[in-house]
């Protein structure tokens, strides 16, 4: 597989509801691992790919993105794209060495792992049964570069963001929000007395809608 990452897997042989979830920048495969069961009770597969980026912290230590900034919270979206093809690859090769149940696949991205989950379930809608995106913001050039698809507003879409968020303005995640509701996208959206992180409120109102939306969705009859 091309890119390093870390695994949870739950008892039983599968295949296994899956949680695709990418770490911010700086961060690295264990980063978001914890999480895993406490989210549902532990039932999902919890797949943590680790950016291809390397990125110092100082003092010798070393870190990890998906993509560069190139100057005051601004990107090269060439290097998103080409990070979103790294993360389709590494997918593909997950889904057949793992006991993922593909249709309950879902992505979860934190700061920057948010904007490549964006790009990977607003661009392949049909692969993936929602989209959990935390302390992040959605790039207004990204849209344009993906590709046209429609079924959008079938993809259940959970932001969650906090009102104290010294590094990515709460603002840039409610004019996110409003971007969604646009596009017609059934979006939740939760803010919290928090900084840039998970807290336990957040994390129990994650597992809740993961459980709603993934594990136990209620399918009316045609």
């Amino acid at each position: 597989m091309n890119l390093i990452h870390t695994i949870f897997e739950p008892e039983g042989t599968g295949p296994h509801p899956t949680l695709l979830t990418l770490h911010g920048f700086g961060a690295n495969a264990l980063d978001l691992l914890g999480l895993a069961p406490h989210l549902c009770g532990g039932q999902f597969l919890m797949l943590c790919p680790q950016g291809p980026l390397q990125v110092s912290l100082g003092g010798g230590a070393v870190g990890y993105g998906w993509y560069p900034f190139v100057g005051s919270g601004m990107f090269d979206m060439q290097a998103v794209l080409t990070a979103r093809e790294e993360l389709q690859a590494f997918l593909q090769d997950a889904l057949q060495r793992y006991p993922i149940d593909s249709r309950k696949l879902a992505v979860l991205g934190f700061s920057q792992g948010g904007v490549m989950a964006y790009s990977l379930a607003l661009g392949e809608p049909d692969r993936f049964a929602a989209l959990a995106v935390l302390s992040s913001w959605l790039p207004k050039d990204l849209l344009s570069m993906l590709p046209d698809v429609p079924a959008t507003e079938q993809l259940p879409v959970l932001v969650q963001h906090g009102g104290r968020d010294e590094l990515v303005d709460v603002g840039r995640a409610r004019q996110s929000v409003e971007t969604l509701r646009d596009l017609r996208v059934p979006v939740t959206y939760r803010e919290y007395e928090m900084g840039h992180e998970i807290n336990a409120r957040s994390l129990g109102d994650l597992s809740a809608w993961l459980q709603e939306k993934v594990l136990s969705p209620i399918v009316l009859a045609s």
